[in-house]
């Protein structure tokens, strides 16, 4: 299970240079500011017209965020969800299938734009496969996640890793007490949450199975206390996180860690974020979504 593979993928076509894809992972993940991300973005389009031309291209489009509505007949969903067992104000975005039945549990833990329409969404996906799904807001102690991304990453930085962990920790043992779940419980975290997920698969022994898209590797002296099967998702042009890579998988090799990994050729770090027309790829985010249920099926059992 413990395989580095690179994996053929169709030819992938970017709307956007790759000088300007880097320079907005570098806006979003805290490189700089607003206002030095549009000066800098300028200068790569060409002018400041151009460069407003451009920004739709490169945020999120919520309006695309829906692939299952939020009233889907087939589901029972819940806002604002108390976290019991975790720090005051946690809560978080509950949907499972209609019925009685107990059902694995699974956390989903967002980027770092918080609890956002796009994640609900994916909590609504994983549920539908068969499981209690919980989309965790790590923001909400702190007022919950705001409408304004630039806010939401500002806040987000504020949280120490140690802080988001607990709250995540709190997350999977509540999910393994409720009352609809079986006991066993995964979690699937993406970009800033894909590297909670490495953080949380350390310190949280309860947890059975970690998903992690393109995630910051969690330090290698913490690797050995992991317990749960891990899978680990790598878009093939995101030189920031795969630079991680052969440290991580030695760390998990000498620790026996039972990890599956997989590197996707010619793809963007958020390659799964479907209302992102920058990163987005449908042929390599159709293959991930599958190996991740399958994984889950497997693990979860």
């Amino acid at each position: 299970m413990n395989n580095l593979r690179n994996e053929d993928q169709p030819e992938h076509q970017p709307r956007l240079s790759r000088d300007i894809i880097t320079l907005y992972d570098a806006f979003t993940h805290g490189g700089m500011d607003r206002r030095a991300f549009m000066s800098r973005l300028a200068a790569l389009a060409g002018s400041s017209a151009a460069a407003l031309a451009i920004l739709p291209l490169l945020g999120n489009d919520y309006a695309r965020a829906e692939t299952i509505k939020a009233d889907d007949p087939r589901l029972d969903t819940q806002e604002m969800l108390a976290i019991e067992g975790g720090e005051k104000g946690l809560t978080g975005y509950l949907a499972r299938p209609k019925g009685n039945a107990r059902l694995p549990a699974v956390l989903v833990i967002h980027e770092n734009r918080g609890l956002n329409p796009h994640i609900k969404d994916i909590t609504r996906r994983v549920a539908l496969e068969g499981y209690l799904a919980l989309g965790i807001d790590i923001l909400s102690p702190d007022g919950g996640t705001p409408e304004d991304e630039d806010k939401a990453r500002d806040m987000i930085g504020k949280v120490t890793g140690e802080i988001a962990e607990a709250r995540a920790a709190a997350a999977i043992r509540f999910l393994g007490k409720h009352p609809q779940s079986t006991g066993k419980t995964g979690a699937i975290g993406f970009c800033w949450g894909g590297g909670l997920i490495n953080r949380v698969a350390a310190g949280e022994p309860t947890l059975k199975a970690g998903i992690a898209y393109y995630g910051p590797q969690p330090p290698a002296e913490r690797v050995a206390n992991i317990k749960a099967a891990l899978l680990l998702h790598y878009a093939g042009l995101d030189q920031r996180i795969d630079a991680g890579i052969p440290a991580y998988k030695a760390a998990l090799d000498a620790a026996k860690i039972r990890y599956e990994i997989h590197i996707y050729e010619g793809v963007d770090h958020a390659f799964n974020n479907d209302t992102n027309a920058a990163r987005y790829n449908k042929a390599t985010a159709d293959l991930a979504w599958s190996r991740s249920m399958a994984f889950l099926k497997r693990e979860l059992v």
